[in-house]
């Protein structure tokens, strides 16, 4: 087994190789403005640095949102090709999910303790979802303003939206951002009852519609 994963989700890009029981090589960059540029370049390096061809991929990991739509549109259109080309079946995953099973695994969980995931939105809103202690989903995926998330003010919460909007959540607890390698383990590792996040179609995970709209037909002149 050798799944490559990827996420764009959010102002990062992450990009791992898992070759069914750990990952083997992985990159990570921060910039919001850049993900068509770094992605490609990215999954090159990673498959490089593990010596590793296109050919020995078994399959594709993507994480589908939600996110804004440009960025979140870069990752899925590349697995949906990637997958396409290569005949590899591509699974999605919530990223809010990722980012919750790095927060258990990494034990930065309160003990029995529910907790939120938030990621910016832009207009001033965040990307939210719920979780138990064990990293299942109870509540969302959800779009909202920061102060409108249930119990937004008692729960901890992992995702950049957490610092972004101190005052509506609770205690900030890592990570920030979704990271590839779990992606590739949720995909490639998934042991018998463990609370993993289900696997989705590669769709991309929306919530709203996208800022940038196609102009309207013109609109008739009424001669004076």
């Amino acid at each position: 087994m050798l799944v490559v994963g990827f996420d764009t989700a959010t102002p990062a890009v992450s990009v791992a190789l898992h070759d069914g029981e750990r990952v083997v090589s992985e990159a990570f960059a921060l910039d919001a403005r850049r993900h068509s540029e770094l992605l490609t370049p990215m999954i090159a390096k990673v498959m490089a640095d593990a010596g590793a061809a296109r050919s020995d991929l078994t399959g594709v990991a993507v994480g589908v949102g939600p996110g804004p739509y440009t960025g979140l549109r870069v990752g899925v259109v590349t697995a949906r090709v990637l997958g396409a080309v290569l005949g590899l079946p591509v699974y999605g995953v919530c990223s809010l999910d990722v980012i919750a099973v790095a927060a258990v695994a990494a034990a930065a969980v309160p003990s029995a303790a529910e907790f939120l995931v938030a990621t910016d939105a832009r207009r001033r809103e965040v990307y939210w979802a719920r979780y138990d202690a064990s990293g299942r989903r109870l509540e969302g995926p959800a779009v909202g303003p920061a102060r409108s998330v249930p119990g937004g003010v008692l729960l901890p919460v992992a995702g950049a939206g957490g610092p972004l909007y101190a005052e509506a959540f609770g205690p900030v607890i890592p990570p920030m951002y979704p990271e590839a390698r779990t992606l590739c383990e949720i995909v490639a590792v998934r042991p018998s009852g463990a609370a993993w996040p289900p696997l989705l179609p590669a769709e991309p995970l929306y919530l709203r519609r996208p800022d940038a709209r196609e102009p309207g037909p013109p609109k008739r002149v009424t001669p004076p």
